[in-house]
């Protein structure tokens, strides 16, 4: 007698359809999960990549965008407890707001500067191309002046030696204004993309987190979500003690730049900012402006704006940055330089971010590895 409750021909059980037996089945042929494992796994690579590829030109955008929000994410758990009706919606724009008020606009006002730097310097160098450059006074003074006075003379001094020297380097060339205003549109359109991913990650961050939390468990155990916890904690040090430190020192440099009559003060800022976030970065830049007021023959100025810059690095390098980072994402001279340089040369100028976040997760692995931190690698005993 056929059994009653049996399937009809062509039809898949419930364990067949879910791609598990139990057995052969009744044709001898056993079930391909496994196969269908790997299949799976595979589809899931080429999707990921495929979407990678897709978003390649705006990843940027959304790595800052993920980055500023974890680095504030603190902040708006703190103001949503106190104002638990504005976390939808006002909340995520106040802060993404703050960011492009604190952040884009001083940026976009520095753009503007250097960009009009930029065409002063265009301006020098086709002048320098008509006339030559005149062999500065100093240069038969220095070491080996002896030397340099013929060798600029040749090759600077007179437009022949300009060409013959612009010839030799064919690579180097003047960006034109068709140019640059195509990039200055693409850099707003990052901009405004990563203010929409940070807004959406504000709203969203506890779903967000919820849902990474679950995957990260699923792939790497508790463990692995540990280790995800300390990335971010090294994200939002990294964050606070360099760029938003770096941000503050480039600003109060910027303005005793300009109150000090140093010339291009907003570059002179900005890059006091950019080099702030490496070891004795923010001390060069800054001599750098002093020594352009001392050949202006402006020796106090110049003493004022040492002094000052000195006190204001001193001061964010040994208060400042550390209560920003915390204890757990300090990282040693050596390291934070090369994270910093290795970081940039990889992935460009959010590798400032990405390097310093990297090597301070390591590092965080590493005491927990050697028995220094408790963590996953190390721990607390029952």
């Amino acid at each position: 007698m056929p059994d009653e409750h049996a399937s009809p021909p062509g039809t898949w059980t419930r364990s067949e359809q879910d791609g598990v037996s139990d057995g052969p089945g009744a044709d001898g042929v056993r079930s391909d999960s496994a196969w269908q494992g790997k299949a799976a796994l595979a589809a899931v690579g080429i999707l990921l990549v495929a979407a990678i590829y897709t978003l390649r030109d705006f990843l940027p955008a959304l790595g800052w965008g993920a980055i500023l929000a974890a680095s504030l994410w603190p902040l708006h758990v703190r103001a949503a407890q106190r104002w638990p009706a504005g976390r939808g919606l006002i909340l995520p724009a106040v802060f993404t707001g703050a960011v492009m008020l604190m952040f884009v606009i001083p940026l976009v006002m520095v753009a503007s500067a250097v960009l009009h730097d930029s065409m002063a310097v265009s301006q020098w160098v086709a002048q320098a191309q008509a006339l030559g450059i005149p062999v500065p006074d100093i240069l038969g003074h220095l070491p080996f002046g002896a030397r340099l006075v013929p060798w600029w003379q040749t090759t600077l001094a007179t437009p022949e030696g300009i060409d013959r020297l612009a010839r030799q380097a064919p690579h180097i060339r003047l960006a034109t204004g068709e140019h640059i205003l195509g990039l200055v549109s693409h850099r707003v359109l990052l901009l405004v993309f990563m203010l929409l991913t940070l807004f959406f990650i504000l709203r969203d961050g506890e779903r967000v987190a919820a849902a990474l939390g679950v995957g990260t468990r699923r792939a790497f155990g508790t463990a692995g979500l540990r280790v995800a916890e300390q990335a971010v904690t090294a994200v939002r040090g990294t964050v606070n003690g360099l760029i938003v430190v770096g941000f503050g020192q480039g600003v109060v440099m910027g303005v005793a730049y300009a109150i000090a009559g140093v010339p291009h003060a907003a570059l002179f800022g900005f890059l006091t900012g950019l080099l702030s976030a490496i070891p004795l970065g923010a001390g060069v830049a800054m001599a750098l402006a002093a020594a352009s007021l001392l050949a202006a023959d402006q020796a106090m100025a110049a003493a004022l704006v040492f002094a000052f810059g000195s006190v204001v690095i001193f001061v964010a390098d040994h208060f400042v940055r550390p209560a920003f980072i915390g204890g757990a994402t300090r990282l040693p001279f050596l390291w934070v330089l090369l994270a910093i340089l290795g970081g940039i040369e990889t992935w460009g100028l959010i590798g400032l971010v990405i390097g310093p976040a990297l090597v301070a997760a390591l590092m965080l692995l590493w005491r927990e590895w050697v028995g220094s931190a408790r963590g996953p690698l190390n721990p607390p005993h029952p």
